[in-house]
């Protein structure tokens, strides 16, 4: 069983340009390789309670024990991108922690006197919540479940890392 708030399997950061970040974590310290997928469909997404698209694209790569994802916003309105930066910012935007029950982990975040920075449906398969943790940790904090699908994909980007000699660092991904 899970922590009821989450464990931590995800670091993310916000970059200007998802392949360039990319390659810049792998030469600099030895993170990935990393997969591009562009302009991920977020179904039914929102910001601070009400509708909002969210248009990324993003990079998941392994750095050590942990999936670093690089996000890259495409947006011009309120997201929980610009929460935190301006256009042409970078750095620290959430952790990501899988939960056995995302509408419980809500409730108890929201119970604990943190607010619901955005809400989403990735590609449609996957829920996903921001809390808004940004005052007492410095980022957000992303919830989901860890679907089939999901497990999948971190073991994927884990797996590809395995003995992985720095070729090719970013990869498609669709």
């Amino acid at each position: 069983m899970l922590h009821p708030l989450g464990e931590i399997v995800q670091v993310a950061y916000v970059v200007n340009d998802v392949v360039e970040g990319a390659r810049r974590w792998a030469e600099r310290f030895g993170a990935g390789p990393f997969f591009v997928r562009h302009h991920i469909p977020m179904h039914d997404s929102t910001h601070r309670g009400r509708p909002a698209p969210f248009d990324h694209t993003n990079a998941c790569g392994q750095w050590g024990s942990i999936m670093v994802e690089l996000i890259q916003d495409h947006g011009t309105g309120p997201s929980v991108v610009r929460d935190m930066y301006a256009p042409g910012e970078e750095g620290l935007h959430h952790v990501a922690c899988f939960v056995d029950d995302l509408d419980a982990a809500v409730a108890g975040y929201v119970a604990l006197g943190y607010e619901v920075a955005g809400t989403g449906n990735a590609y449609g398969l996957t829920r996903v919540c921001y809390i808004d943790t940004i005052a007492e940790r410095g980022h957000l904090t992303e919830l989901y479940v860890p679907t089939g699908r999901l497990r999948d994909f971190y073991a994927m980007v884990a797996e590809a890392a395995q003995g992985w000699d720095g070729s090719d660092p970013v990869r498609l991904r669709e």
